[in-house]
């Protein structure tokens, strides 16, 4: 009994010094010192892939691929425009306040909300809609209001219309691989809505 009892108090000593082990943060001071992680990690150790939040990250993949480029036109690179993109599909995916009606043939979507969310909705769905509409297998179009865009998507295939109403709004517009292509068009300065 004593032995089980013994071997419980010492588990539990042993749990308590792990946790303050774990959560002791006295190394961490104001202003960490960022130039001492890369020193301390044990070769083949793992390595964070995601540097933060989602915007902050698509910047620095993109400042590291133009860094990375020799040919990089510095003069041209607009970092500013792609992050005022980035924060639009935001609050698009953030704040749009959506209303999707099926059509026989497809879905009716009217996106609202408020002065700020209609702006990036002008901005964003019609451009959009223009990529969706290349897909030949349906019919896309923005409509703009003055209180809220409307994307309709239309097709004559049943399986197309299934595949229309299960994407709904943000699916249709998170829909085709071009977004990060798209990005680094706009980081260099170039037309992102030729390609």
């Amino acid at each position: 009994m004593r032995l089980g009892i013994g071997i419980g108090v010492l588990a539990l000593v042993s749990a308590g010094e792990i946790a303050i082990a774990q959560t002791d943060h006295s190394g961490h001071g104001d202003g960490m010192d960022h130039t001492m992680h890369g020193q301390t990690e044990a070769a083949g150790a793992s390595v964070l892939l995601e540097p933060g939040q989602g915007a902050f990250a698509a910047l620095s993949e993109v400042v590291r691929v133009l860094e990375a480029d020799p040919n990089t036109d510095w003069g041209r690179v607009d970092l500013v425009g792609l992050r005022a993109h980035l924060v639009d599909m935001d609050r698009l995916i953030s704040d749009a306040v959506v209303k999707e009606t099926s059509l026989p043939n497809g879905i009716s979507i009217l996106a609202s909300g408020d002065a700020e969310t209609v702006a990036t909705l002008r901005r964003m769905v019609p451009a959009h809609s223009a990529q969706l509409a290349r897909d030949n297998r349906w019919t896309v179009a923005a409509l703009e209001t003055e209180d809220d865009v409307e994307l309709r998507a239309t097709s004559d295939n049943p399986a197309v219309i299934a595949r229309i109403r299960g994407l709904g709004f943000f699916g249709l517009m998170a829909s085709q691989d071009h977004h990060r292509e798209h990005h680094l068009m706009m980081a260099r300065g170039e037309d992102a809505h030729r390609h």
